[in-house]
């Protein structure tokens, strides 16, 4: 029943300016802070690992500003699944498509998109343009698997499989010519993980852009969504395919990509995914944190 209010509640600001979707956004993320402890205690547990240097008002503040961004961006996602194409477009603006054609003129294409508040806006944009494929994880709630999957398949052709369904669909379609949106970034647990550093901190991470990279010859483009102040949409940006990638060495290629997202964190700290048990799978040994 919860999810079905918040779905409704999501169509029903979806007709608004986004300006002022973005405002109630953010009011709904401050509340949460005060409501969500359980979230709210991941988050600051989160920041004190990765950001041991920042006091504890500095991070109650950066904790507040994921909220608002983490919120806001939910509230917003409305205009992925109810609006027309050309609302979507104007909401998300395009940088760096350059990058992305001239890898997929070499061959198949992985988008590495890290789980940056505006993940889904950057797959619906690029969806408005391309034939793309990506994975998703199924939801608890029946009513948000539903829509999550019907809202990200609203634009093109887009192919879309489950987690369970593994590796093999992935390198069909990249074989195909179809640009995978992967998002490599969060504790699956320990199968197909190693430990490597994530600020620092040992970080269970799946090899599996390195794998899949090396499986079907693909270029890694990074690609990250940043939302804008103001209600004034988000910004998608392309970067350079990675040089000598994959390596010879999976462990290698896996920090890289870790210390990748790193330098993208500390351009927008508030929009990482801190909320997410990023730190659950522990090293043998090592008590549980959350």
């Amino acid at each position: 029943m919860l999810a079905r209010l918040g779905l409704l509640l999501m169509w029903l600001l979806h007709f608004l300016p986004l300006a002022m979707q973005a405002l109630f956004g953010e009011w709904l993320g401050l509340a949460l802070f005060a409501l969500a402890g359980e979230r709210r205690r991941v988050c600051l547990l989160n920041l004190q690992r990765c950001f041991p240097d920042l006091s504890p008002p500095q991070r109650q503040k950066l904790a507040r500003q994921h909220f608002r961004a983490l919120a806001r961006s939910i509230v917003e996602r409305g205009m992925l699944w109810w609006s027309s194409r050309a609302r979507v477009a104007r909401m998300v603006s395009l940088q760096g498509l350059a990058h992305l054609e001239a890898a997929r003129a070499r061959g198949p294409v992985i988008l590495f998109a890290p789980h940056f508040v505006g993940l889904d806006m950057g797959w619906s944009r690029l969806c408005l343009d391309f034939e793309m494929a990506s994975v998703y994880a199924n939801q608890k709630s029946a009513a948000m698997n539903d829509a999550l999957r019907r809202g990200r398949t609203r634009f093109g052709s887009p192919r879309l499989f489950s987690r369970q369904d593994g590796i093999r669909p992935a390198i069909a379609a990249l074989r195909q010519g179809v640009p995978f949106y992967y998002l490599p970034d969060m504790d699956f647990g320990p199968r197909d993980a190693i430990f490597v550093p994530f600020f620092g901190v040992p970080a269970a991470t799946i090899t599996g852009l390195s794998r899949l990279a090396r499986v079907a010859g693909a270029s890694v483009v990074p690609c990250i969504t940043r939302m804008l102040p103001g209600g004034a949409g988000y910004e998608l940006r392309c970067y350079p395919a990675w040089d000598n990638y994959p390596s010879d060495d999976v462990a290698a290629d896996t920090r890289r990509m870790n210390a990748y997202i790193e330098e993208r964190v500390l351009e927008m700290p508030e929009q990482y995914l801190w909320a997410h048990k990023r730190f659950k799978t522990r090293p043998a040994g090592e008590a549980k944190w959350y």
